[in-house]
């Protein structure tokens, strides 16, 4: 590190460089400066070139061998450490810049009421900042950067990191705004056993199953889909309370079931982390599809059945009590029904849209 510091056409120096003036006029060796004002030859050698600040004592030091103030060196060190800070600031700004290219500021300004401010990318970045509470939006960049990426490969692109990583932060704040107690896996398990009969309840669902887990200790925050984050899910340990953060990404009220029981599956297993669209958690995956669907009478169904049309498949779901857009989105996934048959899709498969209250 110099002893001083240029930027924007200014100079800022440490205290360091006064310092060395001094031993030079002094006509001593650095050795005997060192003797003389009480410290080692090592220490005022790195002060003089500026790679290490000047501390308390050494300022007092040299305030009664030269006679100035105690303030005098702390305030060079002041104005070199407000210059230095300034610069950091910048260069991490453009760093800033870099990735915020990668989010879209609409989704803050649509659901959650950050301002506008059009063309003022620098206020936008600080906005985000302040809301994700993060000292720099680099720190999105980080893989795993406040839970482990399940799945994670390389195909997940910086903007996935960044965008996924933006969702959780969102999640984990909420959930530490709640008052909840202490997760509790048995009242967790009841209250999943009571979700499975809300699945036909489109309308009133949502609070009903978001109290029940929270008196588990699990609080559960769904989440409009942030472009490019390719998150499912994600769960996390949050003050003894378990985040369960799920999103809308694809509308369906059936994928939304399936999402939200696959992260109950990883919940109950204590394998917390973020979910993304990744065939690999076959776990999770067996979790969520024999909880929405038992599988001896899903296999009976199917094999008794050559056609499913929307009569039989609401007959099947009154039989085991869900969502027949839960039942036609299993046939879809097994290949039995073909995703194109659009007209049973919109009479059966209901659509969610996550609003923030």
């Amino acid at each position: 590190m110099s002893n001083y510091i240029e930027h924007n056409n200014q100079v800022a120096f440490h205290p360091g460089y006064y310092l060395r003036e001094i031993v030079d006029e002094s006509g001593l060796t650095q050795g005997d400066f060192a003797k003389r004002l009480g410290t080692t030859p090592k220490n005022l050698s790195i002060l003089l070139r500026g790679d290490q600040s000047l501390s308390i004592d050494i300022a007092s030091k040299l305030s009664r061998m030269l006679g100035t103030s105690v303030a005098y060196w702390l305030n060079l060190q002041q104005a070199y450490d407000e210059k230095l800070a300034e610069i950091q600031l910048e260069e991490e700004l453009k760093r800033e810049r870099e990735i915020f290219k990668l989010i879209d500021y609409k989704y803050f300004r649509d659901n959650f009421r950050l301002p506008g401010l059009p063309r003022q990318v620098d206020e936008q970045i600080r906005c985000v900042r302040e809301f994700l509470s993060v000292s720099s939006l680099t720190v999105l960049e980080e893989k795993n950067l406040a839970v482990n990426f399940r799945c994670y490969s390389d195909h997940l692109s910086k903007s996935n990191t960044v965008n996924a990583n933006v969702m959780v932060q969102i999640a984990i704040n909420q959930t530490l705004k709640k008052a909840a107690p202490k997760y509790n896996k048995k009242k967790f398990e009841k209250a999943v056993s009571f979700a499975l009969t809300q699945t036909r309840n489109h309308e009133d669902f949502y609070p009903s199953i978001k109290k029940a887990f929270e008196e588990a200790g699990v609080i559960l925050v769904a989440l409009p889909n942030l472009k490019n984050s390719g998150v499912n899910g994600a769960s996390k340990k949050v003050d003894g309370k378990v985040m369960l953060m799920v999103n809308d990404r694809r509308h369906y009220a059936d994928t939304f079931w399936f999402t939200l029981f696959h992260e109950i599956g990883h919940v109950l297993n204590g394998d917390l982390g973020v979910s993304f669209n990744d065939e690999r958690e076959d776990e999770a995956d067996l979790y969520a599809r024999t909880a929405l669907i038992p599988q001896d009478k899903y296999e009976n169904f199917v094999r008794q059945h050559h056609h499913f049309d929307e009569v039989t498949i609401r007959v099947f779901a009154d039989s085991i009590d869900r969502d027949p857009g839960i039942v036609l989105g299993r046939l879809m996934k097994d290949k039995i029904v073909p995703h194109t048959e659009i007209k049973l899709s919109e009479r059966l498969r209901y659509r969610y849209n996550v609003v923030i209250g």
